[in-house]
């Protein structure tokens, strides 16, 4: 059984779910700028891959043989108990179904956006982020649920920076 299994049923740290941004080194925005991936510089200078990931197609990353280097890295903490065979890809299957779930309920909890214009559950995430504050109190706990679930099972010492 492939791990890639379980990423491909996931892509939540592509998708802005877990991570703003994937830090690149300075030779890798080369390959990424030609393939029309935006890049973005940060004040301090460095250049970062913004997520959600512009490669991604679904749950596929279509830059994969050009991914950066953190991207080839990047092990989740369920991805690593699947691999010790601490779970099993149906057990890991049923968290990253729960962590969807728990992100789509952040979702329906907040207001529809200026325009209400439908957003991805992952571009909601970061919108409950941004606007904790100023959240309904059924919005924060739905949010506060959803980030203690992701940091358990998918960060682990990679918490989130929003």
């Amino acid at each position: 059984m492939p791990l890639s299994t379980l990423c491909l049923h996931c892509g939540m740290c592509c998708d802005g779910t877990l991570f703003t941004q994937v830090p690149l080194q300075p030779h890798e925005s080369g390959a990424l700028g030609q393939r029309g991936l935006p890049l973005t510089t940060r004040e301090d200078g460095a250049v970062v891959l913004p997520q959600p990931c512009a490669a991604l197609n679904g749950r596929c990353c279509t830059a994969y043989t050009d991914r950066p280097e953190a991207c080839r890295r990047y092990r989740c903490q369920l991805l690593n108990a699947l691999a010790e065979g601490e779970v099993s890809l149906d057990e890991a299957k049923g968290v990253v179904d729960a962590a969807h779930a728990r992100v789509e309920a952040v979702a329906r909890s907040l207001p529809p956006p200026e325009g209400g214009v439908a957003a991805a559950p992952a571009s909601m995430m970061r919108r409950a982020r941004a606007e904790a504050a100023a959240l309904s109190p059924e919005a924060r706990e739905a949010l506060t649920q959803a980030e203690a679930f992701l940091d358990r099972h998918f960060r682990g010492r990679f918490r989130h920076s929003g």
